[in-house]
């Protein structure tokens, strides 16, 4: 086991909302880290990924590089192939030879998350039936770095993150509930709400434990995207009436959105770990750190 401050670590995609997220919880321990962004490091070429990995020595490899793009892998699957399946295979290859752990983050979107499966959280070793060309190349990435580094790897599938860098749902409903604006959100899409900050922490967790195989590293409980909006409305204050429900057959999108993106968290047992908190307690304890989020994302 390894302490946060003892491990050297390398985390790829680190301008990135979770990679900014790891790399300010690392920093603020007093951790070695090489953040390496896009522009540092391209994890689709094999040299680079080698040269880099050998240059850090690290003892655990972070990878939240990733083509996140739903709608636009549709059509440019291959692009996102390399990012998502090559970069995950040449990242644990290097890491199989230099004896480091590896990291993976995945995605909910390796399940179906249709009408069929509602109302049972997809467990570790449910059978990934991907419905888009983002879920079908996170799979791939997953299946590589299991295979290239089946002793030194971990997998955490998550969704719906949200933090206080970058894009994301939550950080567009605060836009909107401190301009008093209407907003029409999805009522028929479940899942769970996941703080950055969080995942991070667990992330340090798998660290200190050498946690392999495959997580679910979400926020406990479950929510559609419009309770979502409202409680953010609710919790900053603004009035939740102006989030008003709607069906998702509204919005036509190239890339299908899953109806049911809820995990079950019954691998971190074996781990000797809790589950992630409740969205509910996460999401209030980000929404009081206001001043993080300005300007606005």
């Amino acid at each position: 086991m390894l302490s946060s401050r003892q491990t050297r670590w390398l985390v790829t995609g680190a301008s990135g909302m979770l990679g900014r997220a790891l790399c300010e919880r690392l920093q603020d321990s007093g951790a070695h880290v090489s953040a390496l962004d896009r522009g540092a490091l391209d994890v689709t070429d094999a040299r680079a990924v080698d040269e880099a990995v050998a240059a850090a020595h690290p003892d655990l490899v972070v990878n939240c590089a990733a083509m996140t793009a739903v709608d636009a892998a549709e059509s440019a699957e291959t692009a996102a192939h390399r990012v998502n399946a090559d970069g995950p295979r040449l990242l644990a290859r290097a890491c199989a030879d230099t004896g480091a752990h590896l990291v993976h983050i995945s995605t909910d979107y390796v399940f179906d998350g249709g009408p069929a499966d509602f109302g049972t959280p997809y467990p570790e070793d449910a059978v990934p039936r991907p419905r888009t060309a983002y879920g079908r190349t996170k799979l791939a990435g997953e299946q590589a770095a299991l295979a290239q580094h089946p002793n030194g790897t971990a997998v955490l599938r998550t969704g719906w993150l949200y933090g206080h860098h970058g894009h994301s749902f939550v950080g567009t409903m605060v836009r909107r509930a401190t301009e008093g604006r209407t907003v029409d959100v999805v009522n028929d899409q479940f899942g769970q709400p996941t703080w950055t900050s969080d995942l991070a922490e667990r992330i340090v967790d798998v660290a200190r434990t050498g946690a392999t195989g495959v997580f679910h590293a979400t926020s406990s409980g479950q929510v559609s995207w419009h309770g979502l909006a409202t409680e953010v409305f609710r919790l900053t204050g603004a009035d939740a009436s102006l989030v008003r429900p709607i069906d998702s057959s509204r919005l036509s999108r190239p890339a299908p959105r899953p109806h049911w993106s809820v995990l079950a968290h019954d691998g971190w047992t074996r781990a000797g770990l809790a589950p992630l908190r409740d969205w509910r307690t996460a999401l209030t304890q980000a929404l009081s750190e206001s001043d993080r989020w300005k300007p606005y994302s």
